[in-house]
């Protein structure tokens, strides 16, 4: 653990890439040959994989409150101060009376996981036992490993390329075999670390590994303007799904999703068409929830449904089949096809699902709507403008937008614009002007300030100014809402989109109106309006507004309009219905919006 420790240091240290480069080098150089199974974990970590939370933030606290002898309230103020929970732990906990030369490979397989499922009593013991053990660094990571909140200065390309100079390898091979490095199912070894560094040509031809994701940049304005003409790109739909990789190989199929995790067992109608494919071949698309026979894919939240189950039951598949929609073909009889233009993969895909063999009883999956492999289809676009028409339908088909793809770009690995281009052209944001009601102090640098934030619309549209007051009046006294009577029902939480100076600003009238605090949370007299942009809207019974936003994202302030000016439920139930006009108050697009 120390050496780990120390590499966290050094890392933290600096924001030049030179210098984290160099020490990711020489704990590579150092660790690999003399400990493997520590360098796996360490990759694990620093390639973003995450274990599953050990023990609940409740007992952490408890137990760093009684090693350090404080009560649970001035714990609780040193940790507002601080603004991490893991940082506030390492600050107050006594000084180790032992030291342990234990790697990290031993602290997380024998004494970090095995805390799972272990009395409380148990579980408080041993962490204390293992505090008493460290130093303050490996304190605040132990906390950080056990949480599931580890985080570290350094992006996965940089550890790529430091990996990379250690093996001896190209970058890009580097990146296409630690993908899937962090599936949690997988845990990192010394034998996977030595086929992660071996040599090029090395490995099995009949493994699932899928390639890294080419990801798309959001287009920033008139495509004219940034993509030239149009006869040099195809045009397909952006979809609102799960983008994933089908991989065939060997008699079997795997299915991995965009966040490097094995997908294959919560699709198995997909598995089950993807037998009629020839082995040896990679296709990238996206996972959708199509009924039959509906013209749109349904609401990405009847996918997230096929995710977040433990449990994949029959009617659960019933109630949500899924298809795969391909838009790429990146190998093809064992040989990878990246380095081809788009749009000679475009045709090698065309060729290689117009031979498979159909539905029965039907000419394609398209034809019917049965769940399984589909083409993406590519949109006739002579120039921008219709383009535009077409990115005008995208609402009403269930998609996000277009995506435009340059004809001679090769698939390249992540967001980079070396190989070729891809642009996502998404429709405008839908908005609201919506009520701050609760606030909560941000981590890292922003632990001073309170930075996140809970906003609330109307139940009903205001008579008018004063029945507002009137509202606000109330929540002022801290008298809880009449049942029927209007008030302000929260609708979304969103943290990001205004500056420093803006957050700053915000704090202090946030501190002047705070009412009461539950923990970290304050709950605010209202007297704030802001303009949230989301992608998208779907009932949700779990919340108190029966609404729930996609992406909610700050916008600005509005300090032009009174609070009972405020958007209402109605508003937002109205996008909930495809029939809604497209300027509908809420729904209407807003120039400039960002992009996701």
């Amino acid at each position: 653990m120390r050496r780990f420790a120390r590499l966290y240091l050094e890392l933290d240290a600096s924001t030049a890439t030179g210098d984290k480069l160099r020490a990711l080098r020489r704990y590579l150089d150092d660790c690999v040959p003399t400990a493997p199974a520590d360098a796996a974990w360490a990759v694990y970590f620093l390639c973003g994989g995450r274990p599953r939370q050990v023990l609940p933030t409740a007992l952490l606290r408890a137990t760093a409150c009684a090693c350090a002898g404080l009560p649970d309230w001035l714990f609780e103020a040193c940790h507002q101060a601080v603004g991490d929970l893991a940082e506030t732990i390492a600050h107050v906990l006594p000084e180790p009376t032992r030291q342990s030369d234990a790697g990290l490979a031993e602290w997380v397989e024998q004494r970090l996981l095995p805390l799972r499922g272990l009395p409380p009593a148990e579980q408080q013991a041993r962490l204390a036992e293992a505090w008493d053990e460290l130093d303050a660094t490996g304190r605040f990571l132990l906390v950080k490993l056990i949480g599931g909140g580890w985080r570290v200065g350094v992006g996965r390309q940089l550890v790529q390329r430091a990996l990379a100079e250690h093996a001896g390898l190209e970058p890009s091979l580097m990146a296409q075999r630690l993908v899937g490095w962090t599936d949690a199912r997988q845990p990192p070894t010394p034998r996977r670390l030595a086929a992660l560094l071996a040599a090029a040509g090395a490995g099995a031809a009949d493994d699932g590994q899928p390639y890294p994701f080419f990801l798309a940049h959001a287009l920033p304005g008139d495509p004219a303007r940034h993509a030239g003409d149009a006869a040099d790109w195809l045009v397909e739909w952006k979809y609102d799904g799960i983008r994933a990789q089908l991989v065939r190989r060997a008699g079997r199929t795997w299915l991995w999703s965009r966040g490097e995790e094995l997908i294959t067992e919560r699709f198995p109608e997909v598995v089950a068409q993807a037998a009629a494919l020839p082995d040896g071949c990679v296709l990238d698309g996206e996972l959708l929830v199509w009924h039959p026979g509906a013209p749109a894919p349904a609401p990405f939240q009847q996918l997230q449904q096929r995710i977040t189950r433990r449990s994949l039951s029959r009617a659960l598949r019933a109630a949500t089949p899924v298809r795969f929609v391909a838009y790429d073909l990146l190998e093809a009889g064992g040989q990878d096809l990246r380095a081809q233009p788009q749009a000679l993969r475009r045709a090698a895909l065309e060729r290689l699902l117009r031979g498979l063999q159909a539905p029965a009883g039907a000419a394609t999956a398209e034809a019917t709507g049965a769940p399984g492999l589909q083409l993406s289809p590519l949109l006739p676009a002579p120039d921008w403008p219709a383009c535009a028409v077409w990115r005008a339908q995208a609402r009403e088909r269930g998609v996000e937008g277009l995506m435009l793809k340059q004809r001679s770009a090769r698939y390249g690995s992540g967001r980079t614009r070396s190989e070729g281009l891809w642009w996502k052209w998404k429709v405008e944001p839908h908005t609201v002007d919506a009520v701050l009601i609760y606030a909560q102090a941000g981590h890292g640098r922003r632990a001073g300030l309170c930075t996140d934030y809970t906003f609330a619309v109307w139940s009903r549209r205001p008579a008018d100014a004063a029945e507002a007051e009137a509202v606000v009046e109330a929540i002022g006294r801290r008298e809880p809402a009449r049942p029927g009577a209007l008030q302000l029902l929260p609708i979304a939480k969103a943290y990001s989109g205004l500056s420093d100076a803006e957050l700053t600003a915000i704090d202090r009238v946030i501190r002047a109106t705070t009412l009461e605090r539950f923990g970290p949370v304050r709950s605010l007299r209202p007297s704030l309006m802001f303009e949230l942009a989301f992608e998208g809207i779907a009932a949700s019974p779990r919340h108190k507004s029966g609404v729930a936003l996609r992406f909610p994202r700050i916008l600005r302030q509005r300090e032009d309009k009174p609070l009972h000016e405020a958007d209402n439920l109605a508003d937002l139930q109205a996008l909930l219905t495809p029939a809604t006009p497209a300027d509908s108050r809420s729904g209407r697009p807003r120039d400039g919006a960002p992009d996701d």
